[in-house]
């Protein structure tokens, strides 16, 4: 059963790329701003929706947020902490879906902390937040050998000082393509 389970998955997920590539072959980009900036108000399935955007040459809404969740790459962390936020879980789904739909692509999760601590610590934080992330997207769809962990734990910090900004901007972990 649950081996039908992911067998099914993976054919959504390898469609969903399919239409995708079919509809950004023959989209604008002013197509896709007018598509973005006029919404859609009726609740079709996202099967109808699918079929339309590949005859009409029109992203989809679901295309939509799909791309600009991809597009996101940086995800933070609280202070200490090495589970990533909850707002954070449905674009993690994407870039999983993502990866299962392209196998070919790989991906480094780069964990940093901010330089509270010792570097020691600080390292091992860092794999944990990339050992986070890389667990969900594995339990989403994507597959281990897609994925490479690095921790960079405070020797890279995306902002200088010691005050609560730069802390929150320097705990994060980074999705980069390999």
């Amino acid at each position: 059963m649950l081996k039908q389970r992911n067998q099914i998955f993976k054919l959504g997920a390898v469609l969903f790329a399919l239409i995708t590539l079919v509809a950004c072959s023959s989209t604008s980009e002013s197509d896709d701003a007018m598509d973005a900036s006029q919404g859609s108000s009726t609740s079709n399935s996202s099967s109808a929706q699918s079929s339309a955007a590949s005859t009409s040459g029109q992203l989809t809404q679901e295309q939509i947020r799909a791309q600009n969740a991809i597009q996101q790459t940086v995800f933070y962390f609280d202070f200490d902490v090495a589970e990533f936020q909850a707002e954070d879980r449905q674009t993690l789904v994407y870039h999983a879906r993502d990866l299962a739909a392209n196998p070919n692509k790989r991906v480094r999760l780069e964990g940093h902390a901010d330089e509270r601590g010792t570097r020691e610590y600080n390292l091992a934080l860092g794999e944990r937040r990339a050992n986070g992330i890389m667990n969900f997207l594995i339990v989403n769809g994507a597959s281990r050998s897609q994925l490479e962990v690095v921790s960079y734990g405070e020797e890279r910090p995306a902002a200088t000082g010691s005050n609560d900004q730069a802390y929150s901007r320097n705990r994060r972990v980074e999705i980069v393509s390999r």
